[in-house]
């Protein structure tokens, strides 16, 4: 009896174990799938990524109720295909983007993240996926609409993004009041259009979206050597330790053309929502 007893311990601790490699979903482990890329991104940085509650083609499920899509959620969508992996978008503050990346949370961030020496410390880059200008956005009634050098601009109340080169060139602005910068982007354009902020700095296909969502507001680009001094280049940021997953994205980026890109990236401004929505 004793060692049918034991016998029967045995089985039920073997069976136990294996509930361990069960879905994190049902409390098993919270071990990735192998096959699955999980990406960082904001969720909330049109056109790059934004949330809505209507499933499309190039959208991605982020819960039972909300899917990411924009140009990022396009472009880590082919790059997931290309490694034969399925994506998900993991929805990320941008504060938190590489501290989740280098904790494991995810695995790379496609976020229209720009790299910079004190972010490559941190993680690694492959090379940039999409390049723009820097420009303001005004007020469509603004008197600030016609100027043609970022030095007009001194004076006035300029806002940007915290911990973002949005935030950093506005320091070039001589006498300029440099606002307190804001967590999100849409946040920015509220302050703009509430006439806090006189003009908020952007990339311009981030610009490009706005305004096609927003006709109350206007682009001012810089005449040649008059704008902002600064890398709007973005790049795919993967952890130290995870060269394998770096040269595969670069092999699957490399495939992608730049006439593609650019279209992508047109598709995804001619579809983003508005602020309001």
């Amino acid at each position: 009896m004793k060692k049918l007893f034991a016998l029967l311990m045995i089985m039920l601790l073997v069976a136990g174990c294996g509930n361990n490699n069960s879905n994190p979903a049902d409390g098993g482990s919270n071990e990735p799938a192998s096959n699955v890329l999980r990406v960082g991104m904001e969720c909330d940085y049109a056109p790059f990524n934004w949330t809505q509650v209507t499933d499309s083609d190039t959208a991605v499920a982020i819960s039972s109720v909300d899917y990411a899509d924009g140009y990022d959620v396009v472009i880590a969508s082919k790059l997931a295909e290309a490694l034969g992996m399925e994506v998900q978008i993991v929805k990320t503050d941008w504060d938190s983007l590489i501290p989740s990346l280098n904790a494991g949370a995810i695995d790379c961030i496609i976020a229209g993240m720009t790299e910079t020496p004190e972010r490559a410390e941190a993680v690694n880059f492959t090379t940039p996926y999409y390049e723009s200008d820097m420009v303001v956005i005004v007020k469509a009634d603004s008197d600030l609409v016609n100027i043609t050098s970022i030095q007009e601009l001194s004076g006035r109340n300029v806002l940007g993004q915290i911990n973002t080169t949005y935030d950093d060139v506005i320091e070039q602005i001589e006498g300029v009041n440099h606002m307190t910068p804001l967590a999100t982007y849409p946040r920015m354009i509220l302050s703009l259009q509430a006439g806090e902020a006189d003009a908020i700095t952007a990339e311009l296909p981030v610009a490009n979206g706005v305004v096609a969502a927003n006709p109350d507001l206007a682009i001012v680009r810089f005449a040649e050597g008059q704008g902002f001094v600064v890398d709007t280049s973005v790049s795919i940021a993967v952890a130290k330790e995870n060269t394998e997953l770096l040269n595969n994205l670069q092999n699957a980026l490399n495939n992608i053309s730049q006439e593609e890109r650019l279209q992508i990236m047109e598709d995804a401004v001619n579809r983003q929502p508005s602020v309001e929505e």
